[in-house]
């Protein structure tokens, strides 16, 4: 049952309230072991709460209430509690007889409320407001007028007209007579058509901090493994091979049972190679690259490095101090403020992330977005998202160049307890990663309905950033008012905005209502689109239809991280492992390959290269795997020697039928040779070679 506290002022109104009938039924302290201070909001309807100065409170009664006999005048404390019904009832009951023998009801009897109690309320009420001289109620008695009765609240201290409705609002008020003026939600904004006229935004001057694009020395010529290599340092290497050294002792020595040898910067980068060629070549298992004497057998893989040699790096390839792991992994439960959930990814994603903002800076137009990173384990990073095509996995929040995908910055999602400020999620990731130090001003943003709100929007204006992106229904500061809006009856290109100062709100109707949100543009600028329109005989026809502004630059410069993504997964190095950050140091690769053939077209372009011979995609991802394991494409592998040798055949058989003559219907011939792995006798003669020609079969 609800309780309240009481105040100071209210103990003391509560006091001469309650009777001892009252008090009866809700039990003592001893009984329900209720806290004095608290009392039962069901007596509501027994207890009003009265409009009085505080100091009346605390200002003893000193005048006793007249006699019937002595003043010949009905009065309220005439009336005893004890002479009504409920009391009568009530006095009766076991229980109260119970509690006038307890301790504690002898006690209240002597202490000075009981001597309040033993009036009624309404005496009680008379004792502290006296009738006022010359009123009516003073010199007849009568009941008081309604000038001099107290003003009955509720026991909030609210008014009865203010009382507040199931909802929360106040009853008799509605809710918009409680909002502030000031507050961009006001009832009388009515939706505009693309007729009336928009003002356009005052924009910032792009002034970005470095000449957009590539940041590398164009007078030099950079092949695939020197763009690599900016991106996976020589330091970086080193450290890697470091700590993969490290933590392979460490597993020796807890018995794990494979052959190690030290690793170096040189095999580091074979192993990379072998990485990507997987990418590029895919086999369903990893032990498929490896396979003999099957026609599906790849012979590359093994002229680099043995299989077993392979597994044994997979399974021991580290970025972090393993040493240092097990100190960070102790703070987890005694000092989670001091723990790091991305401790082991530190050392090489830190190099990434500044080489990603080193050799190229982003144009005018940028988008963020979510990326997933497919893995299901069992860590408080991993995420899950229906609407990805990559469902569990961990998430990464993407700062990409809008018009090749080159990705500029990044943060791993690790969960809502490590927010800053207070505002969100979204609010956070976009903040982290706009950063006027390294853009510079007048950037537009470009974002999906998950981080749009006019509170971030506001925010990047102060920043100099622009942004646009699509907004959703009911998001707040947005506007909500019904007048003139779009209906499910709006035809095909219906367009309605509202503009709130530099904030422009722009809903228009295409298969859907399509909600857009911006601080860069204007309402409608004459754009159309076509569409197929169903007539009336079934045919089709095109038609052109109005399109807001916002949703036209939208489609173009949104697919930023998209696009990124697309040429990820065309030749990806990941694959399934055992431990979440390994798989993360994969990706990592990814996205060293992905921005260095970015990085690659562009320098083409800048040396005015004809549109037919850009490299590809796929060629720029065979050399750098020819370079990372120090061949050339054009290589032929060289074939392992074999035991395919002629042999003399042992005494005492010494000879026999020739195998191929015998294939071939050609008389029986014998010999004395035979190949020493196919056991087979084998003509060996100038006039026949039998034993090549089996060969090569």
């Amino acid at each position: 049952m609800a309780r309240r506290r009481l105040t100071a002022d209210s103990k003391q109104v509560a006091e001469l309230f309650f009777d001892d009938s009252d008090e009866s039924e809700n039990g003592s302290e001893s009984e329900n072991g209720s806290d004095p201070d608290w009392f039962d909001s069901s007596e509501e309807d027994q207890f009003l709460d009265v409009i009085y100065p505080v100091e009346d409170l605390n200002q003893e009664t000193t005048e006793q209430p007249s006699t019937p006999a002595e003043s010949g005048t009905p009065t309220a404390s005439s009336h005893s509690t004890a002479s009504t019904p409920r009391a009568a009832h009530r006095s009766k009951s076991p229980r109260a007889a119970h509690r006038s023998k307890s301790p504690r009801a002898a006690h209240r009897s002597k202490s000075p409320r009981a001597a309040h109690r033993s009036r009624s309320p309404r005496a009680a009420r008379r004792s502290i407001f006296p009738p006022q001289p010359g009123s009516s109620s003073s010199a007849t008695g009568s009941p008081r007028s309604p000038a001099t009765t107290p003003l009955k609240l509720h026991r909030s201290g609210r008014r009865p007209s203010e009382s507040k409705s199931r909802f929360g609002s106040p009853v008799g008020k509605s809710r918009s007579s409680f909002r502030s003026p000031a507050t961009p939600n006001q009832p009388d904004q009515v939706w505009k058509t693309e007729k009336d006229p928009d003002v356009a935004p005052v924009l910032h001057r792009f002034c970005p901090k470095r000449q957009p694009g590539v940041q590398l020395d164009t007078s030099v010529e950079q092949s695939p493994l020197c763009l690599f290599k900016h991106f996976f340092s020589a330091q970086s290497i080193r450290t890697l091979c470091a700590n993969t050294n490290k933590l392979a002792e460490r597993n020796i020595a807890n018995g794990k049972r494979y052959k190690w040898t030290t690793i170096n910067p040189a095999e580091m980068l074979k192993y990379i190679g072998l990485v990507l060629f997987m990418g590029v070549l895919k086999l369903p298992a990893i032990s498929d690259y490896w396979k003999r004497k099957n026609i599906f057998s790849v012979n590359f893989p093994n002229t680099v490095m043995s299989r077993d040699r392979f597994r044994a790096i997979s399974w021991n390839i580290h970025m972090s101090d393993p040493e240092e792991d097990v100190v960070n992994d102790k703070k987890r439960h005694t000092r989670p403020d001091e723990y790091d959930t991305l401790f082991r990814l530190k050392p090489l994603m830190t190099e990434i992330k500044t080489a990603c903002q080193s050799a190229y800076h982003p144009r005018k137009q940028v988008s963020i977005d979510e990326r997933m990173v497919a893995t299901k384990a069992r860590t408080e990073m991993t995420q899950y998202m229906k609407a990805k095509p990559t469902k569990w996995g961990i998430k990464l929040f993407v700062l990409a160049d809008a018009s090749n995908g080159y990705t500029c910055d990044f943060n791993i999602y690790t969960g809502k307890s490590r927010l800053i400020s207070g505002l969100g999620l979204p609010f956070d990731s976009v903040v982290e990663l706009m950063r006027p130090s390294f853009l510079g001003s007048g950037y537009h943003l470009y974002c999906d309905n998950f981080y749009t709100s006019p509170k971030l929007f506001r925010h990047l204006l102060s920043l100099h950033f622009g942004a646009c992106g699509t907004i959703r229904e009911g998001r707040k500061d947005a506007p909500n008012t019904k007048i003139n809006q779009l209906t499910v009856k709006s035809p095909r290109g219906a367009l309605r905005w509202i503009r709130e100062d530099d904030l422009l709100f722009t809903r228009w109707m295409d298969n859907r209502e399509v909600a857009m949100c911006s601080s860069v543009h204007v309402a409608y600028d004459g754009d159309t689109v076509k569409r197929n329109q169903k007539k009336k005989d079934g045919s089709w026809e095109e038609i052109n239809i109005p399109v807001p502004k916002p949703i036209v630059d939208y489609n173009m410069y949104m697919g930023g991280v998209d696009l990124s993504d697309q040429l990820i997964q065309y030749y990806s190095a990941h694959h399934t492992t055992r431990r979440w950050y390994r798989t993360m140091f994969f990706h990592f690769i990814d996205i060293a390959v992905t921005n260095g053939f970015i990085i690659y077209r562009e320098l083409q372009k800048l040396r005015n290269t004809p549109a037919n011979q850009l490299i590809t995609h796929r060629a720029y991802v065979e050399q750098l795997v020819a370079e990372l394991c120090g061949v050339t494409v054009g290589t032929v592998p060289v074939q392992r020697r074999t035991g395919h040798t002629p042999v003399p055949i042992s005494i005492p058989v010494a000879r026999l039928r020739c195998e191929k003559c015998k294939a071939d219907g050609l008389p029986r011939k014998d010999t004395s040779w035979k190949c020493n792995e196919c056991d087979v006798p084998l003509c060996l003669q100038p006039e026949r070679n039998c034993f090549h020609m089996w060969h090569n079969m």
